[in-house]
C-alpha cells in the first residue's frame, strides 16, 4: 500500500461518490490511473464496497441501544449470532470477552419499540438466557471509517 493509494482511500472514505477526475486533480494523477488503482484495491479486498448513510430519524430509527446478550453454556453461539444477524434492527454483533456474551447495536424508534424488540425477538432466540440493555442518550461520534496513517 503506497502513499498514493492511502491518499485515494482517505478521499473515498470522506466522499465515496466523488468522480475519479476530481480525485485525480486532488492527488495530481491521471483519471485512468486513479480508476486502475481503485479497481485493483477492490479486487484485492482493500475496498469492501460502498454504502449510503441514511438519516435514521427519517426512518423512525433514532433510538440507538447496545445490548449485552448472555447465552446458556450449552447454546450454539454461531446459531444465535446468525439468528440475531437476520433481525433488521441489529446493526452490529460482537462476541466480547469479560462477560463472554454478545454485544449488539440496535436501532429502534424509541424505548417502547426497543422493549418489543427485546421481548419478541431477542429473548425468544433459543439459547439466550439474559440481556442487559444500554440505551444511548447522546451520540458524539459515529463512523464506519478506518483510521489511515498519513
Amino acid at each position: 500500500m503506497d502513499k498514493t493509494n492511502l491518499k485515494i482511500l482517505r478521499i473515498l472514505q470522506e466522499k465515496a461518490r466523488i468522480p475519479n477526475i476530481e480525485v485525480s486533480r486532488m492527488i495530481n494523477l491521471a483519471p485512468s490511473a486513479v480508476l486502475e488503482r481503485i479497481r485493483k484495491m477492490e479486487k484485492q479486498g482493500v475496498i469492501d464496497g460502498y454504502e449510503v448513510r441514511l438519516n435514521p430519524e427519517k426512518f423512525g430509527c433514532s433510538q440507538i441501544s447496545f445490548l449485552k446478550v448472555f447465552l446458556n453454556a450449552e447454546s450454539n453461539h454461531e446459531v444465535v449470532a446468525e439468528k440475531m444477524a437476520k433481525l433488521g434492527e441489529v446493526q452490529e454483533i460482537h462476541f466480547i470477552s469479560g462477560d463472554d456474551c454478545y454485544l449488539i447495536k440496535v436501532r429502534t424508534a424509541g424505548t417502547t419499540e426497543l422493549n418489543v424488540f427485546l421481548q419478541e425477538k431477542i429473548k425468544t432466540i433459543e439459547g439466550v438466557y439474559s440481556t442487559r440493555t444500554l440505551p444511548v442518550l447522546a451520540t458524539h461520534k459515529e463512523t464506519a471509517r478506518i483510521p489511515i496513517d498519513k
